[in-house]
C-alpha cells in the first residue's frame, strides 16, 4: 500500500514564499512522473507542475516563473518551491505519483495566500 504524505502549507501572504513537500511511504519500483495539481474552491482540479523520473518538467502558465519542482527519484519524494505567491494561488495542493498500473494521490495541503 502506498501513501502520499504532503507538508508545507499555511497561510501567507501575498509576495511570500512556500516550499510544499510530498513523501511517498511504500514500495514504487518504478514511476513515469511526480506532479503537483490544485483544486481552488468551487474549481475543477488543475495541473500546477509535473516532473518525470527523468527529470523533464512541465509547468501551469500560472506558474512558469515563480514555481519550481523537484524530486528525488530514490526517496519518491517530490517538492514544490513557490515563490511570489499570489491570493489566486489559494488551493489545496495535492502531489500525484504515476506509473504503469498505478496512480497515487495524497490527502491534499491548504496554501491561503492573502492579500
Amino acid at each position: 500500500q502506498v501513501q502520499l504524505v504532503e507538508s508545507g502549507g499555511g497561510l501567507v501572504q501575498a509576495g511570500r514564499s512556500l516550499r510544499l513537500s510530498c513523501a511517498a511511504s511504500g514500495s514504487i519500483f518504478r514511476f513515469n512522473a511526480l506532479g503537483w495539481y490544485r483544486q481552488a474552491p468551487g474549481k475543477q482540479r488543475e495541473l500546477v507542475a509535473t516532473i518525470t523520473s527523468g527529470g523533464s518538467t512541465n509547468y501551469a502558465d500560472s506558474a512558469k516563473g515563480r514555481f519550481t519542482i523537484s524530486r528525488d527519484n530514490a526517496k519518491i519524494t517530490v517538492s514544490l518551491q513557490m515563490n511570489s505567491l499570489k491570493p489566486e494561488d489559494t488551493a489545496v495542493y495535492y502531489c500525484n505519483v504515476w506509473g504503469r498500473g498505478f496512480d497515487y494521490w495524497g490527502q491534499g495541503t491548504q496554501v491561503t495566500v492573502t492579500s
